[in-house]
């Protein structure tokens, strides 16, 4: 981009905001990326983490555009495709080879990863931590100047900033006062590492792919990950956002938390003992492997459905900033990336200018147009993922989920091809 370039700046480093980042580079444009948390190691980055489920029509078309197919392709194949549904009893009451959809799955640090190695290391700005954001137009230019305070770091100012900084954005405070909210459930997150070794059982209990037992308006969801892992999501419905604290368990390691889940006839005390042992074993080794770190439990938020902001010029959102969502229907970071991908052919598509106001009045239409559509497709998925939640949550969830996946094949058998879940 020749003679005046904008000055450009994403909030926050995953996947979103380290996609743009890449995108945008691609195509010669320049960008500052501020990311609160240090560099990842790649002894961090090893490590099991949760694995996204990528989608053609968003994922992995970003990926493709990113240039990162053959890393992806790399990085594929700890957690197959194929699903088991069980209820509380242990029945398996469904099973399939991933046939019905192709989502291949990634862990989030390999993701992190790909793109970490990938996008110009000048341009992320590691350990810098956004307090505020202040809009203010420029007095001798008529630009609208977009100020970032990043504390100890100082302030810096730009023509355009794009908040792809998470659930608590603080460039959305800018655009909306809207917050999320508490949505009902809670998640306890443990890894089993090495199961094949240490616990064969539990491997041919849980397959290759993920598991979900699911019942009583709670469930089990699990998925094979790095370092032959298990990971273990216990899924509690409460309506009590601080349930940590009420049910006193805050400090506690996951070996103690343990006691509770299995103890309580409202949770996982009268499930069968093959995926109560599961629980149990995955919280054991949970702590074995981080002694005294507290457990981790996450009350689940999201934004209301449809969460619309009324356009301002020089700033944007995407991914959780702009919609975020529980993850019952796989589609945060696909979305994400969506979003992502979007919005650099935006920016793409803005034609040379002389100064920054007249750059400001062409991309200003082009960017109602991208929110727009954003928020039409996000309140599609939200509406999805919030009757998936309530679906999967329900009393009997796993005999949902099954006549969830019927449909899924029947709808595919009536066209023909596998339909995408």
């Amino acid at each position: 981009m020749p003679g005046f370039h904008p000055r450009i700046a994403i909030a926050g480093g995953g996947p979103s905001g380290l996609a743009l980042g890449l995108l945008l580079s691609r195509r010669g444009i320049h960008t500052t990326i501020y990311e609160l948390r240090n560099k990842p190691t790649p002894e961090e980055l090893a490590k099991p983490s949760g694995m996204l489920d990528l989608h053609e029509e968003s994922g992995l078309t970003a990926i493709r555009e990113c240039g990162l197919w053959d890393g992806f392709q790399a990085a594929v194949g700890d957690c197959s495709e194929s699903t088991r549904v069980v209820n509380p009893d242990g029945v398996v009451l469904h099973t399939d080879e991933g046939e019905l959809a192709y989502r291949p799955e990634i862990p989030r640090n390999a993701l992190t990863n790909l793109f970490v190695q990938n996008v110009p290391e000048d341009i992320i700005k590691w350990n810098h931590k956004i307090t505020a954001v202040r809009s203010a137009r420029n007095t001798t230019t008529g630009v609208t100047e977009i100020t970032l305070d990043l504390g100890e770091n100082g302030t810096a100012t730009y023509d355009f900033v794009i908040g792809a900084d998470g659930a608590w954005s603080k460039v959305r405070n800018l655009l909306s006062d809207v917050k999320p909210f508490y949505s009902g459930a809670q998640f306890i997150t443990v890894t089993v590492r090495h199961a094949s070794t240490n616990y064969p059982h539990l491997v041919e209990l849980n397959g290759s792919g993920t598991l979900n037992a699911l019942g009583g308006g709670n469930g089990l969801m699990t998925h094979r990950g790095p370092l032959d892992s298990i990971r273990v999501y216990a899924v509690v419905s409460t309506p009590h956002e601080h349930w940590v604290a009420a049910a006193e368990l805050k400090g506690k390691t996951a070996a103690e938390v343990k006691a509770t889940l299995l103890g309580d006839d409202k949770l996982f005390h009268k499930w069968a003992p093959q995926l109560q042992d599961l629980l149990a074993t995955a919280c054991d080794e949970e702590t074995k492997d981080n002694p005294g770190r507290k457990a981790d439990i996450l009350p689940l938020y999201m934004l209301p459905v449809g969460h619309r902001w009324e356009h301002r010029s020089g700033a944007t959102l995407v991914g959780d900033a702009a919609h975020l969502m529980t993850p019952f229907a796989g589609e945060g970071v696909n979305l994400a990336l969506w979003d992502s991908l979007d919005l650099a052919h935006v920016l793409a598509a803005v034609p040379e200018a002389a100064d920054a106001v007249a750059w400001q009045a062409a991309l200003e239409p082009r960017v109602r147009e991208f929110e727009e559509a954003m928020q039409v497709r996000a309140q599609e998925k939200a509406e999805e993922t919030v009757r998936n939640m309530d679906m999967l949550l329900s009393e009997n969830g796993a005999e949902a989920m099954v006549n969830l996946f019927r449909m899924y094949e029947d709808m595919g058998a009536a066209r023909g091809t596998p339909e995408v879940q």
